[in-house]
């Protein structure tokens, strides 16, 4: 696209890591060997910027992934808090609080996950052209 061939491509991805990992821009096209101004010129490219989304999409993918599995372990120990005699009324009470949020966080999420398939099967079922 800029003419610098697949160097651009190695650069561009260095520079979208760079921009993900360092503080700032000055950082991250420091990082990468490429001034601060070509760095904000190619964040103004479209493809730049997908790739970079792209990117951030993936980290927060693996970053909710890690806390999922990590949910087991949290339930238990809120369990663990909201029964314990030994904590104050007050934590316990937080502990349930937060167990009851979650389970209707997890309830509301449910209905509309649902009602969403509905919507879109009487979608499919309207425009048979989408099956195709």
């Amino acid at each position: 696209m800029l003419g610098h061939g697949s160097q651009y491509n190695r650069k561009k991805e260095a520079a979208i890591e760079a921009l993900l990992t360092q503080r700032n821009i000055e950082e991250a096209a420091r990082s990468v060997g490429i001034g601060k101004q070509t760095l904000m010129r190619w964040m103004k490219i479209p493809e730049f910027q997908a790739d970079q989304q792209e990117a951030r999409r993936a980290i927060v993918s693996q970053t909710n992934g890690r806390l999922q599995q990590a949910s087991g372990v949290a339930a238990s120990t809120l369990l663990k808090i909201m029964v314990d005699p030994i904590e104050s009324a007050s934590v316990r009470v937080r502990a349930a609080d937060s167990i009851l949020d979650r389970a209707n966080q997890a309830i509301e999420s449910e209905d509309v996950q649902i009602r969403l398939a509905a919507l879109e099967r009487a979608k499919l079922a309207e425009s048979p052209e989408l099956n195709e």
